[in-house]
């Protein structure tokens, strides 16, 4: 039976996903930095839920190990965890910038590591990318955001590359805007009433996302 391991399989596309792959037979590490938000994946057959925190070295390679243990090997990967930052760079402190670096890039990066070994070991796999139409053109106050998807287009590529001649194939995924929490938990918005020529940027960025107007909130998560 094929198995694949799912980053941010706690809502949206990760979960979609999971549930996709479970009804089609497949086995399903879905993984999530709270586990406890998996429960009713959890009670699915084939599907095992396991912390993972893509900022966290020691839990990615725990949720390998768990997953491989579990099910004998993983197939595909589905780099899905990450977060959209906006706001005028400005507003923004290094740490959050790292941040959104951290979990969008780094976090990618570490995750396809931890699984490549076993996959290079058995000259088979699929790696899936989640981008973004935002890795391919820009809206204003997305420095960091586009920034990081604008990165995995590139490593994506470069990967493929890398990876063929191993038997190891790696895709990317490039949605646009469809109905998950992006604009809620998965959105860090950076403002604040120091910064009021960004204010006309921020009010129709929220209108995009359908948010109250975020002209006037100082940082976000």
């Amino acid at each position: 039976m094929t198995t694949i391991l799912i980053t941010g399989a706690s809502s949206g596309i990760g979960k979609a996903t999971a549930l996709r792959f479970q009804s089609e037979g497949w086995n399903v590490i879905a993984t999530m930095r709270d586990p406890a938000a998996g429960a009713d994946l959890a009670r699915l057959d084939n599907v095992r839920v396991a912390r993972l925190d893509v900022t966290d070295g020691p839990s990615i390679a725990a949720a390998v190990s768990e997953g491989i243990d579990g099910f004998g090997r993983i197939d595909a990967l589905l780099n899905n965890a990450g977060y959209g930052a906006y706001g005028p760079l400005e507003a923004f402190s290094t740490d959050r910038i790292r941040r959104q670096f951290d979990t969008n890039v780094i976090g990618l990066l570490e995750v396809t590591k931890a699984v490549l070994p076993q996959m290079r070991a058995n000259r088979a796999g699929t790696i899936v990318n989640i981008s973004s139409i935002g890795g391919q053109m820009t809206f204003p106050l997305g420095t960091l955001y586009h920034g990081t998807k604008f990165a995995v287009e590139g490593l994506s590529e470069a990967l493929h590359y890398e990876l063929e001649p191993l038997g190891i194939r790696v895709r990317i995924v490039e949605p646009g805007m469809i109905r998950t929490d992006f604009g809620g938990r998965s959105f860090d918005f950076a403002m604040d009433d120091s910064l009021p020529d960004y204010a006309p940027s921020a009010q129709a960025m929220g209108r995009l996302l359908r948010q109250p107007d975020m002209s006037c909130r100082s940082d976000g998560p």
